[in-house]
């Protein structure tokens, strides 16, 4: 359903998304340097990949309801932040679940993990655009 603005701009949609991506490329950097910081904390793989992808999440949703989506549900932030996280879990469980399988049957990727991160990040992107646009950030 495209809204008033997108009706008059078709690249409305496009911008959107790219916004989206540039964000996922930040919450990418966060998620990479905060599960780099849990191993250095002596963590392991999958823990520290939960630390850092709840960490990651919620600086995507500060920056994603900053920059990238202009409407607001008419909800208050910790509300926002919560369905956000519940939104994404199916994006979630493409990210971690490939994440998981990487680093336990790839030695390669069990030594840089970063690379698990990469794919992860990469599956779960288009769903959870199109999850948070339609139920996240809404239009009221």
């Amino acid at each position: 359903m495209a809204t008033a603005a997108q009706s008059r701009d078709p690249w409305a949609l496009v911008r959107q998304m790219l916004a989206f991506g540039t964000v996922g490329v930040a919450g990418f950097i966060i998620d990479a340097g905060t599960l780099t910081g849990m191993r250095l904390l002596g963590l392991g793989l999958i823990v520290g990949r939960v630390i850092s992808y709840l960490t990651a999440a919620t600086c995507t949703w500060a920056l994603n309801r900053r920059y990238t989506f202009t409407s607001k549900a008419g909800r208050g932030a910790f509300r926002e932040w919560l369905t956000f996280l519940v939104s994404q879990l199916f994006g979630a469980a493409f990210n971690l679940g490939l994440y998981g399988w990487l680093v336990t049957s790839s030695p390669m990727v069990a030594i840089h993990p970063v690379i698990g991160v990469a794919a992860g990040s990469l599956a779960g992107m288009l769903v959870n655009f199109f999850v948070a646009r339609k139920f996240v950030f809404k239009e009221p």
